[in-house]
């Protein structure tokens, strides 16, 4: 038998604030101002959305947010299986000290023994989709009765390699995003830690599907036949018709293109668009730990009536705009696309 998956527990570290409740507060007084971080060998400084926690100390900084985003998901199974989903894991690390030595795995079990966990550690790195799939692939354990419950960690932290390749792209814009704005010119990067604590005792958030499609005809942007596949498939696997989806939240990062494709592939899967809403304004673009933090923040904003209006007024040629407030929504189509063709989309309803 196929068991129902809810949201147990959440926890964001980012520059909104160190916790959820600190985020949500700040976006009711407005949000905050990216900063700027610089590009590798002081190249030129970028905005940048960073969390207010200074250390000289790199791992130490890790150590300390990590736990503390771990923390706020609640009491965690340390038996069940952990994901760990990052794409720029550790560089800034060895960027503070390139005599450190060791891979990706091995952070990953530095992660796991800052926790004290005992279960199988997964790690996960498909660039922006990764926490997305992260998420997808803990359900599915749980579903099938392979495990009872899952922690996924969105681990994006600080570095000026990631910086400075985004920067070498010409892919980052030089102030605040601006999503499907008709100036909108690129993305802002940001840190944060998400942590989503899964299980099937029933809660307010359940995960009703999702899906992921790889199409990597344009590896740096989104493609619009993907957006519609990746939509029709999790629309299946939730066993919802299109009209049923009553909120998008957009992976709408501010790229011209990218924007356009992503409300297009939309349009071709369920016809009418329903409200919409983006968080890069806000968070910046949190590369693999997106599919986490954007999700612990838009479900604690919706329970908190706390909203974060568009920053700049629509495109007229998209024929489609950000809504200013927080609308009734009871299944949401929560979308991160990313670099390599990743399409992924999960969705998620509000049982309340």
């Amino acid at each position: 038998m196929t068991r129902e998956v809810f949201i147990q527990g959440r926890g964001l570290v980012s520059a909104l604030g160190p916790d959820l409740r600190s985020a949500t507060a700040c976006l009711a007084a407005g949000g905050v101002a990216p900063g700027r971080l610089c590009g590798p060998d002081g190249s030129p400084a970028w905005p940048y959305f960073g969390i207010p926690d200074e250390d000289d100390d790199w791992l130490a900084r890790a150590h300390r947010l990590i736990t503390r985003a771990q923390a706020e998901s609640g009491t965690a199974d340390i038996d069940a299986p952990l994901f760990i989903a990052s794409c720029s894991i550790h560089i800034g690390a060895i960027e503070s000290n390139p005599a450190l030595h060791g891979d990706c795995l091995d952070f990953s079990d530095t992660i796991a023994r800052w926790l004290g966990w005992h279960g199988p550690v997964y790690w996960i790195s498909t660039a922006c989709t990764s926490a997305s799939n992260a998420l997808l692939a803990a359900a599915e354990r749980i579903r099938s009765g392979n495990a009872s419950q899952a922690l996924v960690l969105g681990v994006e932290l600080r570095n000026r390699f990631t910086c400075g390749g985004f920067a070498a792209m010409q892919l980052l814009d030089t102030q605040r995003p601006r999503p499907l704005a008709a100036d909108r010119s690129g993305l802002v990067l940001g840190e944060a830690i998400g942590a989503i604590r899964l299980g099937t005792e029933p809660t307010r958030w359940r995960l009703a599907g999702g899906a992921n499609v790889v199409d990597g005809r344009d590896p740096a942007g989104a493609s619009t036949e993907a957006v519609t596949r990746m939509t029709q498939q999790a629309l299946a696997t939730a066993g919802l018709d299109a009209g049923d989806i009553d909120l998008v939240k957009l992976q709408a990062a501010g790229s011209p293109a990218s924007d356009l494709a992503e409300l297009e592939g939309l349009r071709a899967a369920l016809g009418k668009l329903p409200a919409l809403t983006s968080l890069k304004a806000e968070l910046g673009h949190t590369l693999g730990a997106s599919g986490a933090a954007e999700l612990a923040l838009l479900t604690a904003s919706i329970e908190e009536a706390c909203w974060a209006p568009p920053r700049a007024p629509a495109d007229p040629a998209l024929g489609a705009r950000l809504c200013d407030e927080a609308p009734q929504a009871r299944f949401i189509l929560h979308n991160i696309l990313g670099f390599g063709g990743g399409h992924a989309t999960v969705i998620v309803e509000d049982c309340a």
